[in-house]
């Protein structure tokens, strides 16, 4: 069979560029492909947010993995298919999610990870007989989870192929995220064996290497014993931990000893009533300016995420936030509107209390106001949302968070200002010379390594 994978277009937020949706490949479609390829078919990834796919009969079956945001797209990619007479399968985060929601919108939906339930979309469409539903077990091991394979994609149009998944999900389950919709389904934290990631960083042409999973301590005997395989490698990598990491001294330290230049944390709020609403329990903002002096003193670099518009929030927040970036010298800020993505928590509950302003599915990209806050106007959450990303990367200001030490100085200047700042020069210099190109170079100017 001929089969193509598909990652749907996606809106550009405000203050992004199409670096960020050209960070990286998607690995979940990546990881159907291997299953494609390993079941002797032949496949075809297409991203759209590099080029727009064009349907074609040419194909035995599609596949569409898509977020919440992109699920839109997807209904129109999956009826132009249908109407070819190719058979289509869409999942991902945002069908696992909601499953309720995808089934009336597709004719046939994928939950779960794919490793599980894959080869019988596969075996199922060349009988010509795809069901309406395949689902992954609750109880699937995490020594089954693969690496995705790149063979099937062109990486020119991505700024990093050096992108790995440890494991999937998170132990935890905050109120407002895609996890606690995955968990309502029977879902959770699974990790991979160490020897199978530490055979795919091996496979790199490179040693800086970005860990995108979820929450990378979701188990710290995990982390610990991985990154004790990863000693040897030398590596410079980065990854994403929820805030209780703190708590863990010892795995700090083995994280600053093996290579890591930057922790991304879901501070979320810096006002601890809005924290309290939303089931973020390890998150004390007590604590955040010891969390961020202990990342800084192993000199590993802080990339905050905030979410603006909780219950507690009001026009004061945005201001409080900046100071506290400022003052703490935070490198990096990613900014979010509170969105209710459906099946989660949050979505119930703001939709029990008559507070969706916005059914519009393409807007829940945590860029629009789809809720009504409850201690200022939808007008002054976004006006305040857009601020901090101006105020936080004034040229001012990214002076004055400036790393004390000078090996960060590099890759902090580089995110700073060529990644925000002036992302539209970087994005036009993509295109001129290789997404692929500029990511190298950037790794180089960062970390001089290969």
């Amino acid at each position: 069979m001929r089969v193509k994978l598909i990652q749907p277009l996606a809106a550009t937020r405000p203050m992004d560029t199409s670096l960020k949706a050209r960070m990286a490949p998607h690995l979940g479609l990546l990881t159907i492909a291997r299953i494609v390829e390993d079941s002797g078919h032949e496949v075809v990834v297409v991203n759209e947010n590099s080029d727009l796919d064009i349907p074609s009969s040419d194909f035995d079956l599609v596949g569409i993995s898509a977020s919440i945001d992109v699920l839109a797209r997807a209904r129109v990619l999956s009826e132009e298919y249908r109407r070819l007479g190719v058979p289509v399968a869409v999942g991902g985060i945002g069908v696992t999610s909601n499953p309720d929601l995808a089934s009336e919108m597709f004719e046939t939906i994928c939950i779960g990870p794919a490793e599980g339930h894959w080869r019988d979309v596969l075996a199922d469409a060349a009988a010509g007989r795809l069901r309406r539903r395949y689902e992954t077990p609750v109880s699937f091991p995490g020594d089954c989870l693969l690496a995705p394979s790149f063979r099937s994609v062109d990486t020119r149009g991505c700024l990093y192929d050096n992108v790995i998944a440890a494991s999937r999900g998170c132990p935890f389950a905050c109120d407002f995220c895609y996890n606690a919709a995955v968990r309502r389904h029977g879902g959770g934290y699974v990790h991979r064996t160490v020897e199978s990631v530490a055979d795919e960083v091996r496979s790199k042409a490179t040693r800086h290497i970005m860990f995108i999973d979820d929450n990378f301590i979701g188990s710290p005997a995990f982390t610990r014993e991985l990154l004790a395989a990863l000693r040897p490698m030398r590596l410079k990598w980065s990854a994403a931990v929820s805030a209780n990491i703190l708590d863990m001294p010892d795995l700090l330290d083995l994280m600053a000893e093996t290579g890591c230049q930057s922790l991304f944390i879901g501070f979320e709020s810096v006002n601890p009533e809005s924290l309290s609403g939303v089931g973020k329990g390890q998150n004390k903002v007590s604590r955040f300016e010891a969390l961020a002096e202990a990342l800084h003193s192993r000199g590993i670099m802080v990339n905050a995420s905030f979410v603006f518009g909780l219950d507690a929030d009001d026009p004061s927040t945005f201001d409080r936030t900046v100071e506290w970036v400022v003052s703490n010298r935070i490198e990096t800020v990613t900014s979010h509107i509170a969105t209710p993505y459906p099946g989660t928590p949050f979505y119930d509950r703001m939709r029990r209390e008559g507070r969706i302003i916005d059914d519009d599915l393409s807007h829940y990209d945590t860029a629009h106001v789809v809720i009504r806050p409850k201690n200022m106007t939808p007008e002054e959450l976004y006006d305040g949302y857009l601020r901090v990303y101006r105020e936080v990367y004034t040229l001012g200001n990214i002076w004055r968070r400036l790393p004390r030490s000078r090996s960060q100085l590099m890759p902090y200047l580089l995110f700073n200002l060529f990644y925000r700042k002036w992302g539209a020069a970087s994005e036009r210099l993509g295109h001129l010379i290789g997404f692929d190109r500029v990511g190298a170079l950037a790794r180089r100017a960062a970390y001089f390594i290969r």
